[in-house]
């Protein structure tokens, strides 16, 4: 494939897509930029600027610690929730809820 004449998002997309797992975003950028025989001045303004079309692109999904996946490797329920949410966000609020409801029965009864 034509690396060099993609677009580094195009290229990161690719090599996600190929690998089937989450990658280290450093990784990931790091084969970008090998991939595309770019040459870099400066390596953290070039991590800076792919990350940030990663973080825009809504093809990206960020895992956790660091990785970032492809968005279509996402359950639809989970893309449904917010990124930054926890995980037990559901469970808080039915807890919360079941918590409110026993307090409007013990004050009612």
């Amino acid at each position: 494939m034509d690396y060099e004449r993609m677009s580094e998002v195009d290229v990161a997309y690719h090599i996600l897509a190929q690998k089937k797992v989450p990658v280290h975003y450093k990784e990931l950028i790091q084969e970008v930029i090998e991939a595309k025989h770019k040459p870099v001045q400066s390596l953290a303004m070039a991590i800076s600027e792919i990350y940030t079309m990663l973080n825009m692109d809504s093809r990206f999904h960020y895992e956790g610690e660091s990785k970032w996946g492809l968005t279509e490797w996402v359950p639809p329920e989970v893309k449904r929730s917010s990124s930054r949410s926890s995980s037990g966000t559901a469970k808080t609020a039915v807890t919360k809820e079941s918590t409110r409801k026993k307090k409007l029965e013990s004050i009612q009864n």
